[in-house]
Formats: C-alpha cells, sequence, structure tokens
C-alpha cells in the first residue's frame, strides 16, 4: 500500500499542502474549521500518526460529579484521568467540580457558570427541577453528555450507562434465588429519589419479585440522600423491627457501614446483601461473604466511553455520537 502523503490530505481535504503543512507541524494559523478537516481526512487515510499530534486549540469540558468520598464517583473520576492519558492527543481540557446532591439549586448555578467558558459538559447529577431547567438553557454550542445517570432534558446530547431497570432486575432475581422457596421479606435503600437510574433499579427489582419470587415481598423503598451512616441506621432499624426481613438491595453507598451495622444480627439469621459496584472495599467485603452478590457497571470504562462521546460530539473524534448502554456484569464470593 502507497504511503500516505500530505498531498492526498490536502485534496481529501479541499485545502491547500501549504495549510496541511501548517496543521501538521503544528505552526498555527488556520481555523478550527479547517484544521477539524484536515485532521479528520488524515485519520481517515491513516497518515502516520506521529505527524498528527493533537488539534492547537484546547476543548474545555466540564465534568460535575461527587466527590471521591463516594466509591462509585471515585471510580468514574479515575474513568476521566485514564481517557484523558489515552487521548491526550485530542487536546481536551477537563475541568472536574464536586457537587452535593442535596443542593440541586447549587447544582443548576454551577452548569450555568460554566456555560461561560465550557465547550462541553459531562454530569452526573439529580434530575432535580432546577437542573434540568438550566440543562435546557445551555446554549447549542454546548453539548451535554450525562454518565451513569441520564437526566430527561431537552438539549441533552447522550447518556452513557447502564440499563438500570434490567440492572434491578438482575439484583431481584439474585434476590430471590439467595431468600429461598421458604420466602420472606426484602429492604429496598436508593440514594435519591430524584436520579431516575435508582428510582428505575428498584422498579426493575420489584417487577421481577413478583413476576419470578412471589414468596419474596419488597417491604420498604427508603431515601438515604447517598448518606453511609443513614444507610446503616435504616438497615439495621429495619431489621430489629421484622423478623420476616431476609435480604437488602442497596442502590447507593455506604455498603460496609450497613455490613458492619448488621453484622451481629446476621450471626443468628439469614440476611443476604444485594449491591452495586465492585470497588475494591466490596471486593473484600464480597470476598468475605458479608456480601453475596454485586452487579457492576465497569464506571472507569463508562467514564472513558462518555469522554469518547463527547470528543466526538465536538469533532475531535470520528464518528457518529449517540447514547451508548453500557453492560452489566455479576460478582459473587467464588468470582472474585
Amino acid at each position: 500500500m502507497a504511503k500516505v502523503t500530505l498531498e492526498d490530505v490536502a485534496r481529501a481535504a479541499g485545502v491547500s499542502v501549504a495549510t496541511v503543512d501548517r496543521v501538521v507541524n503544528r505552526r498555527g494559523g488556520v481555523s478550527a474549521d479547517k484544521e477539524r478537516a484536515i485532521l479528520h481526512a488524515a485519520r481517515r487515510l491513516g497518515l502516520d500518526r506521529g505527524l498528527v499530534i493533537r488539534p492547537r486549540a484546547a476543548k474545555r469540558i466540564a465534568v460535575l460529579i461527587q466527590p471521591p468520598a463516594n466509591p462509585f464517583h471515585d471510580q468514574l473520576r479515575r474513568g476521566i484521568d485514564q481517557a484523558r492519558a489515552i487521548h491526550r492527543d485530542l487536546n481536551l481540557m477537563f475541568q472536574v467540580e464536586q457537587i452535593d446532591p442535596a443542593q440541586p439549586d447549587r447544582i443548576a448555578d454551577r452548569i450555568a457558570r460554566a456555560a461561560a467558558w465550557a465547550d462541553g459538559m459531562i454530569l452526573t447529577v439529580p434530575a432535580a427541577a432546577p437542573i434540568v431547567a438550566a440543562i435546557e438553557a445551555l446554549p447549542p454550542r454546548i453539548p451535554v453528555v450525562t454518565m451513569a445517570d441520564d437526566v430527561p432534558a431537552r438539549g441533552r446530547a447522550a447518556f452513557v450507562g447502564p440499563d438500570d431497570r434490567q440492572s434491578g432486575r438482575v439484583a431481584g432475581d439474585l434476590m430471590g434465588y439467595l431468600i429461598g422457596q421458604g420466602g420472606g421479606e426484602a429492604l429496598v435503600l436508593i440514594g435519591r429519589f430524584d436520579m431516575p437510574g435508582h428510582g428505575a433499579r428498584s422498579g426493575g427489582f420489584i417487577d421481577v419479585l413478583a413476576e419470578r419470587h412471589p414468596a419474596v415481598r419488597v417491604s420498604e423503598v427508603l431515601e438515604t440522600h447517598e448518606d453511609k451512616a443513614t444507610a446503616a441506621a435504616m438497615a439495621l432499624r429495619a431489621a430489629r423491627a421484622n423478623p420476616d426481613l431476609r435480604g437488602i438491595y442497596l442502590c447507593t453507598t455506604g455498603c460496609s457501614e450497613l455490613a458492619a451495622a448488621l453484622a451481629p444480627l446476621r450471626r443468628s439469621r439469614p440476611l443476604a446483601i444485594v449491591t452495586h459496584e465492585l470497588t475494591p472495599e466490596r471486593r473484600l467485603m464480597l470476598k468475605a461473604r458479608e456480601v453475596q452478590a454485586i452487579i457492576d457497571q465497569k464506571p472507569m470504562l463508562e467514564a472513558r466511553l462518555a469522554v469518547e462521546t463527547m470528543a466526538r460530539l465536538i469533532g475531535r473524534l470520528d464518528g457518529e455520537a449517540g447514547s451508548i448502554a453500557t453492560e452489566i456484569q455479576i460478582f459473587m464470593p467464588e468470582s472474585v
């Protein structure tokens, strides 16, 4: 196969060889539109990547996620950092801001303020009314990718994450088999009612139990407000008050605190715990059989796919940009 030349790229991009040379050798003086066309042609034709390092102008991406004290969001942040390293040639700058999901007005304000400088936004935020309004008020030039949990807002360009209702059904099926034909009740703990994914998980969990495991009933669906101590206190209170409680489905943070609170009671009574996200801490808990099953959605991969989707939306990667339904994986004590 003949080696691709600058002349080939110039013909494909509809520009002069001199213009291609300026982009390839990073001398500047080329408009963003022409630079984008040249880089697109160079990638498509297979020009030596050593010559095509990165676009001259940086694109700034606002990322809003919870602090790393939430293990899942810590994994998302690590995924963003990994994607930045993998795609350093795309010249993307990420500004990661930590948000408190209990303060939707402040999140909405951060979205509005980021509109003054951001070329795109990657968000993992509640679907509270002020946040939806802030997303819908963004100018069309700023694409929004929601990650892990979707927000039903006009203008949201893509969602990258799992089918949460299906994840909940998987959790319910697991719980049904763990509790067994003797039956009993299961408690559902979600982080926030305004996180659509949490509601979808609990809905799928309830549906599959009714369809396939009628001996297992859901006693309550409670909101922890993403607080670890609250999750532990709610689980312990429910277990003490309800001798028929045989399982807990935890859709949010606080697994280690919950398991520690229930440990004395579980010595004399079976109580299965099914949760999400195989963080390093939860992997150890699974090995110790403090947790019976974990459904993982690979948050680091999820974050990388969100970055790549954003890169396509702003013209830094080739290909169609759209929502991506990520896969889930089930882990049991004997599989870690």
